[in-house]
């Protein structure tokens, strides 16, 4: 069983008992979707109502710790990255991917993160320096990236479709922060994304790191290591096991 630190263990509590009430209203949601107005409004008042709530907790452990949302500016201290409902357009749907993800940022680095899916009770968390995880009963299951070495046996998570004709598959989800688990549990094998709010992307980057994987920057020069900061400026990323991240990079700058 992995060890889980006193804050690391106050942000799952956070998140899962905020996270918690975005059930009942996805099981609300259904029942709206014949009224385009009624469902769009519903889930803009479920987004608010979590925001508003999953601040209220989080500064209950850290009210000095700024929080951050919607494209604001990283603080020069730590900082609360959060995103109350990632995925909003599936869950507007009725699909049952999206989640809570907030993630701990200090100085440039992602330093924890936890990712919440309540629709499925999946619960993905890593600290920096101690692995990558998700929630078990009794257990939790230690993340590994992916061991595929060449990109046409890959599946590629993407927000366009260019690349596939040089991969196995594309896949398009609508959140990001799952899918980024789902490259640190070796599920996706590589991820390409651009322009994205912090918030949805810190928790898994640091899930991917953690998992054995790599973080690059779209444009960064040097590909021998990530540069976090640069991602976490630009919001445009590249994700994947240490084989795969450079061979998509190298195919994205052609």
């Amino acid at each position: 069983m992995s060890y889980i630190s006193t804050n690391l263990n106050f942000l799952i509590g956070a998140v899962k008992k905020v996270g918690n009430s975005l059930t009942r209203d996805f099981n609300e949601i259904e029942q709206l979707q014949t009224s385009l107005r009624g469902h769009k409004e519903f889930a803009k008042a479920a987004f608010e109502r979590m925001s508003k709530a999953l601040k209220v907790e989080l500064q209950k452990g850290h009210p000095d710790y700024a929080v951050i949302s919607g494209r604001e500016p990283l603080p020069a201290g730590p900082c609360f990255a959060i995103a109350p409902l990632d995925g909003s357009l599936n869950f507007m749907h009725g699909i049952p991917y999206f989640a809570v993800s907030v993630a701990v940022i200090n100085n440039g680095h992602v330093t924890s993160g936890v990712i919440y899916n309540p629709a499925t009770s999946d619960l993905y968390f890593a600290e920096k320096g101690s692995g990558a995880f998700k929630e078990g009963y009794r257990n939790h299951e230690r993340l590994r990236v992916s061991a595929r070495k060449d990109l046409p046996e890959a599946l590629l998570g993407a927000d366009n479709s260019a690349l596939a004709d040089s991969v196995a598959g594309v896949r398009l989800s609508g959140c990001l922060s799952l899918d980024l688990a789902a490259v640190a549990s070796g599920k996706l094998d590589v991820l390409v994304s651009s322009e994205n709010p912090v918030e949805t992307y810190a928790a898994g980057l640091l899930l991917v790191k953690e998992a054995g994987g790599y973080v690059y920057e779209y444009n960064q020069k040097d590909i021998r290591t990530d540069d976090e900061a640069s991602v976490l400026a630009s919001g445009s990323l590249i994700a994947g096991n240490p084989e795969l991240g450079p061979k998509l990079f190298a195919l994205l700058h052609k």
